[in-house]
């Protein structure tokens, strides 16, 4: 494995988990020329599942542009990158169960909004403002109403 740091070939592992579902082990690393530590992740390669753009393109699903997403809607919220990371992992999950291998990228997107509903308010109006492409400051007005009105 090659270091992000330095570049060298060679590293210990100091440490390896299984994700909680078994999707990934996560191991942390040991340079053994300029000693800094790392993280990897193995995951098993299968058959790309596809997401459905709005377009009707198709692209691969992209696990880290999905948390990429969400991070930045996140940003200075008291939520964990672990609990983001388990969104990623059950979207995952129901991708693998699902006999097509395509999933419409509005599913997700629902799904991402029903889990930051639940965890962080402010992560989900972020996340649904880019999601849906609010048109105006009424529809924003609209969604953050209904929010208050769920209280």
């Amino acid at each position: 494995m090659r270091c992000p740091f330095c570049g060298f070939l060679e590293s210990k592992v100091i440490d390896s988990r299984e994700s909680k579902k078994g999707l990934s082990i996560r191991r942390r690393r040991e340079c053994l020329s300029c000693k800094r530590r790392f993280t990897t992740y193995e995951k098993i390669e299968e058959i790309p599942y596809m997401v459905v753009k709005k377009d009707g393109s198709r692209q691969p699903f992209d696990s880290q542009k999905l948390l990429r997403g969400m991070m930045k809607s996140c940003e200075k919220r008291p939520i964990q990158i672990s609990q983001l990371e388990e969104i990623v992992e059950e979207i995952e999950t129901m991708l693998q169960e699902r006999p097509d291998k395509e999933i419409d990228v509005s599913e997700i997107g629902q799904v991402v909004m029903d889990r930051l509903k639940a965890l962080d308010k402010v992560a989900y109006v972020r996340f649904a403002s880019v999601y849906r492409e609010f048109k105006d400051v009424l529809e924003f007005k609209n969604v953050l109403e209904h929010l208050l009105k769920e209280k």
